[in-house]
């Protein structure tokens, strides 16, 4: 697996699962060793970032995350990209349909168990694995430039802001780095889009 992809997979399912899971709190104790595990170009800023994490416990990182990722009480950054390319900001427009059709075709079918859009933010990092894993550059590029990265900033600014969990703010800071980076080596051109949040 190449480290794109690694990266990939940990910021994914980071994002997408609760760390109430196993799998989920075996990630937060490789934290630390994020910086060997990818040629990172500001490696000097990911090495500090990731030695401070703010680690709270497992109870409080729970609220957090049901907090930011599953809508409980009002939600500062929403991690679903139809709520910022959508003009009345719903669940499951029109750019969710389009994202939709998009992993169809290259036969990516989500296990049936998620209950929310496939537009989510760590769900689409998990997609975009997958694709990179299939040796299908050009759609993983696609994945990016049309469907990720003309809402992705945005929402990490947002993420980073917050002032729920100095955890996931911080991790906003590592998926920014990440993502700016991937952008700048593969020299993508995302979308430019009007966004409404």
């Amino acid at each position: 697996m190449s480290a794109q992809a690694v990266m990939t997979r940990i910021l994914g399912a980071l994002f997408y699962y609760s760390p109430e899971r196993s799998e989920t709190r075996e990630l937060l104790q490789c934290l630390p060793t994020l910086p060997s595990l990818y040629p990172w170009r500001e490696s000097e800023q990911i090495a500090k970032l990731c030695q401070e994490w703010p680690q709270p416990d497992e109870d409080a990182l729970i609220w957090q995350f049901s907090t930011l990722f599953e809508g409980q009480g009002e939600m500062v950054a929403p991690p679903w990209g139809s709520v910022y390319l959508e003009r009345d900001n719903l669940l499951m427009g029109e750019s969710t349909a389009r994202y939709r059709e998009f992993l169809q075709r290259h036969g990516i079918a989500f296990d049936g168990k998620q209950n929310e859009p496939e537009d989510q933010f760590g769900l689409m990092l998990l997609a975009w694995t997958a694709l990179i894993e299939r040796g299908n550059p050009n759609a993983a590029a696609t994945l990016l430039e049309v469907h990720l990265l003309p809402w992705a900033h945005r929402y990490l600014e947002l993420l980073k802001r917050n002032e729920i969990s100095p955890f996931y703010a911080r991790l906003a800071r590592v998926a920014m780095l990440f993502l700016n980076d991937v952008q700048q080596r593969k020299a993508l051109r995302p979308e430019a889009r009007r966004l409404f949040f």
